[in-house]
């Protein structure tokens, strides 16, 4: 029996890469055009983010919920579990990650965002850019399909990105309980793309780096500027 440090992450791995593409493209064509409605949900959180009203924290919040809801019971549910049974564990996790933004965000209307030019903003808005409009012509830039893009709103990692920098963008005391999944993921995807030997599986855990250090120096910038924290 061999020793548990010969195995490598692809020995553990419960499909092919060539079996993912192909779910991800039958997938794409079975929503289709789900896509276009899904960038222009992303296009709208972008819109209402200089927004200072009542509203604009239950409409974001809302919009993140259903966009989570769909990436969970249409991909990973119904599609994603079909060729990997793990991804069953965190589906509960998807589900109280809706029920949160949906009671904190719309209902008690919790939940604010606002772009700012300190190191989260920055981080955040480049984050939430780039999972909208960059992540989906990763496929083809890499020599697959467009058919096998993936799509903020559509496939769970740009979804997971692209949250985890707008919850950069928020004010609030849930960020850190809201941040949690999306950052679990983008680790659980980077691990199994690498897995997959894909070039692009630096980028999750990259992205959640890139957040955890971005929420961190504005933690250290609100200490520095509250004497009271600081001490």
């Amino acid at each position: 029996m061999p020793e548990w440090w010969s195995y490598s992450l692809s020995d553990f791995l419960l499909f092919s890469p060539r079996t993912y593409h192909r779910l991800m493209e039958r997938y794409n064509l079975a929503v289709w055009p789900g896509q276009v409605l899904a960038l222009g949900l992303g296009l709208l959180i972008i819109l209402l983010l200089p927004r200072r009203s009542s509203w604009q924290g239950r409409i974001i919040a809302g919009v993140v919920a259903l966009l989570w809801a769909w990436v969970a019971w249409a991909f990973l549910w119904k599609r994603y579990s079909t060729i990997n049974w793990a991804v069953s564990y965190l589906l509960p996790m998807f589900v109280l990650q809706v029920l949160l933004l949906v009671w904190v965000g719309v209902v008690r209307g919790r939940l604010s965002f606002q772009v700012s030019r300190t190191a989260s903003g920055i981080a955040g808005a480049a984050l939430l850019l780039f999972s909208i409009a960059v992540y989906p012509a990763l496929a083809p830039i890499l020599g697959r399909s467009w058919r096998q893009a993936e799509v903020f709103g559509i496939a769970p990692d740009p979804t997971a990105i692209g949250t985890a920098g707008l919850f950069l963008l928020m004010h609030g005391g849930f960020r850190s309980m809201l941040l949690a999944l999306p950052l679990l993921w983008c680790v659980v995807s980077g691990l199994t793309l690498w897995a997959m030997h894909s070039p692009e599986a630096v980028l999750p855990p990259l992205a959640a780096l890139i957040v955890v250090l971005a929420a961190w120096s504005g933690r250290l910038g609100s200490s520095a500027g509250n004497p009271a924290l600081a001490g």
